[in-house]
């Protein structure tokens, strides 16, 4: 399965170059950039996007911890734990709300 694909929506093909769009126009290059942006395009962030965006706080990194873990797939002992991980995700989504609401 890919992702950005789902099996209920066909992937679309880009438009050949120089081959005419739905309306009778050009359907611009891939990658194309517009010569100028529209002034009325606005991006507004949630106050949660925003929330994160600001957040100060820098994750932190343990290399030993990474090479450990590395070692016990490698060798095929790793166990994945799936309580801790529900654990840890709700832990991460109490603090991300607890931070956009106050």
């Amino acid at each position: 399965m890919k992702i950005g694909n789902p099996a209920d929506k066909p992937a679309s093909a880009p438009a050949a170059h120089g081959a005419p769009a739905a309306h009778g126009h050009h359907a611009p290059a891939a990658g194309a950039i517009p010569a100028k942006a529209d002034d009325s395009a606005k991006i507004e962030l949630s106050s949660a996007a925003s929330t994160l965006i600001s957040s100060s706080s820098t994750p932190e990194f343990d290399a030993k911890k990474v090479a450990s873990i590395s070692k016990a797939i490698d060798d095929g002992t790793f166990k994945i734990n799936p309580e801790a991980i529900a654990d840890k995700l709700i832990a991460n989504a109490k603090e991300v709300l607890a931070k956009v609401q106050s």
